[in-house]
C-alpha cells in the first residue's frame, strides 16, 4: 500500500443493483471516506452461476478495482463472498459479507433458531452455516431456503408488487413454521425488498442486513488502522457507479436508493 493510501477510495462490487444497498451502508457509516462501486451488471445474476465461475468474476471485478486505485475492496455479493478464498492481490484488505452476517445473527438471536434467504449458489455452499457455526458451535438451528426470484424481483423495481409478497410468502413459510426469531438476508438484492418481506414475516424479530453487518466490521478495520482513514477535508464527493452493461433500470434504482448522493454513473470494460 502506498504512503498516499489514506486518501485512496475504497472500492465495492457485485453483479447487479443490490450491492448498492451495502454501499449506501458505508457512506452513511463513513461519511469522509470515498468509494468507487462497481456493478457486473453484464453478468449477473451470479447465484446461478458455478463455484469456479463466480470466483472467476470475483478475481476480475478485485483485479479492475485494483488497478483504478482503491485501499481496500468490499464483496458486496452473498455469492461472490461464499466462493471467494484468496485474491492474488495481498497488498490490500478484502472483506466478503458472509463472516460478518452470520457474528451478528448469532448475537440477535434469543431462541437459537436462524433462517437464512440467499441464492443457490449461498445456499448450496452451506458458507452461512459454517460461519454460523464457527461463531457458535451449539447453534444448530438454521435454516436455509434459495429465493432465486428474488434478485430479479429486486433488479426490476418490484419491492412493493404483489407478485413479490405471493413468492416472499412461499419462501418464507416452512422457516416461519419453525419459529425462528433471526433471518439473514443473505444477498445483497434483498434489502431492496425488506417492507415486503417484514409484511410477510411479521414474527421475525432479527433481520439481518449485509450492508449493516459488513460496515460495523469495518468500523472496527478502521480503529484498528487496517484501513487507513481519509485525510482530505476536501475531496470530490461525487461517487463513481460503474457498470459492465448499459441498464436504466439500474440507474433509476440506484438514484433511488442513493438519494441525496451526487452520483457519477459510467459503462466500463472489464478486460485489459
Amino acid at each position: 500500500m502506498n504512503k498516499n493510501s489514506s486518501n485512496l477510495p475504497i472500492g465495492v462490487f457485485d453483479s447487479g443493483i443490490g450491492g448498492v444497498t451495502v454501499l449506501k451502508s458505508l457512506i452513511e457509516s463513513f461519511p469522509h471516506e470515498k468509494f468507487i462501486y462497481l456493478g457486473d451488471t453484464a453478468r449477473l445474476p451470479y447465484g446461478s452461476k458455478s463455484p469456479s465461475t463466480i470466483y472467476n468474476y470475483s478475481e476480475q471485478n478485485i483485479k479492475f478495482l485494483y488497478h483504478q486505485g482503491v485501499k481496500a475492496i468490499v464483496i458486496a455479493c452473498n455469492s461472490a463472498s461464499s466462493h471467494f478464498t484468496n485474491s492474488f492481490y495481498k497488498e490490500i484488505p478484502i472483506y466478503g459479507v458472509v463472516k460478518p452476517s452470520a457474528y451478528y445473527a448469532v448475537n440477535s438471536t434469543k431462541n437459537n433458531k436462524i433462517g437464512i434467504l440467499g441464492t443457490k449458489a449461498t445456499v448450496t455452499s452451506q458458507s452461512y452455516v459454517d460461519a454460523i457455526q464457527s461463531v457458535d458451535s451449539k447453534t444448530n438451528h438454521i435454516f436455509q431456503q434459495a429465493c432465486p426470484l428474488f434478485v430479479p424481483l429486486a433488479e426490476e423495481g418490484m419491492a412493493d408488487d404483489i407478485v413479490t409478497e405471493i413468492i416472499a410468502k412461499r419462501y418464507l413459510e416452512s422457516m416461519l413454521k419453525e419459529n425462528v426469531d433471526t433471518i439473514i438476508l443473505g444477498c445483497t438484492h434483498y434489502p431492496i425488498l425488506k417492507p415486503t418481506l417484514k409484511k410477510v414475516g411479521n414474527s421475525v424479530v432479527n433481520w439481518i442486513d449485509t450492508g449493516q453487518s459488513i460496515a460495523k466490521l469495518l468500523i472496527s478495520e478502521f480503529n484498528n488502522n487496517k484501513i487507513l482513514k481519509n485525510t482530505e477535508s476536501n475531496f470530490d464527493k461525487k461517487i463513481k457507479i460503474l457498470t459492465t452493461d448499459e441498464s436504466q433500470s439500474f440507474k433509476d434504482l440506484a438514484s433511488k436508493i442513493l438519494a441525496r448522493n451526487n452520483l457519477d454513473f459510467q459503462l466500463v470494460n472489464l478486460s485489459f
